[in-house]
């Protein structure tokens, strides 16, 4: 009977090995093309609106509101097709997918409200752009080639913001957040279903 148990207690121990192995070496293919389509409309929505206010404090109220959109068009997409896909959001793949992204845009935030309030809104087009570009390059190491693809874009982006000027700003915003996630998302819906 200790035999037995001995071997089963191996077989389950290989089990768990393999299942840490797979989930280590597994790419996050939850990335939805439509969510990359859906926060490019939000973007080129908010970009006029934002363009056209009389204040700094404005400005940033319609971005923030539109960021929040666009990640939860984003996020929600993500959800919906992880459940289609029976692909993991909390484990494996998907759980180092969130690790990459968060922190970075985390620390958007944070330099949201420390540049605001130094009066330098006029910077928040090009940290956001390359605070998010430089997420998407961290969670893209595992997920499909197209994410990081994606961040190195808004790093480019977020480059020329810096350089371009304070009125230059809802255009980088438009470029980024609404062109490359546009043609992102076409891409994912095309070469990787929806």
């Amino acid at each position: 009977m200790s035999r037995l148990l001995a071997v089963h207690g191996k077989a389950a121990s290989d089990l768990a090995y393999i299942r840490d192995t797979m989930d280590r070496s597994s790419r996050f293919t939850a990335v939805s093309g439509w969510g990359g389509l859906g926060t490019a409309a939000v973007a080129f929505a908010a970009a006029p609106l934002a363009h056209g206010q009389a204040s700094a404090g404005r400005w940033l109220a319609t971005w923030i509101a539109a960021a929040v959109l666009g990640f939860a068009v984003g996020g929600a997409s993500i959800v919906l097709k992880a459940r289609r896909s029976r692909e993991p959001l909390a484990r494996g793949a998907g759980r180092r997918f969130a690790l990459g992204l968060g922190p970075p845009v985390f620390v958007g935030g944070l330099l949201t409200v420390a540049l605001h309030s130094a009066g330098a809104t006029a910077l928040l087009p090009a940290t956001w752009l390359l605070v998010f570009g430089a997420g998407l390059v961290t969670a893209g190491a595992w997920s499909v080639p197209a994410v990081p693809a994606m961040g190195l874009a808004f790093l480019l982006a977020g480059a020329a913001a810096v350089f371009a000027g304070p009125d230059w700003g809802d255009y980088f915003m438009a470029a980024g957040f609404g062109g490359i996630n546009l043609a992102g998302g076409v891409y994912v819906v095309r070469k990787y279903g929806g």
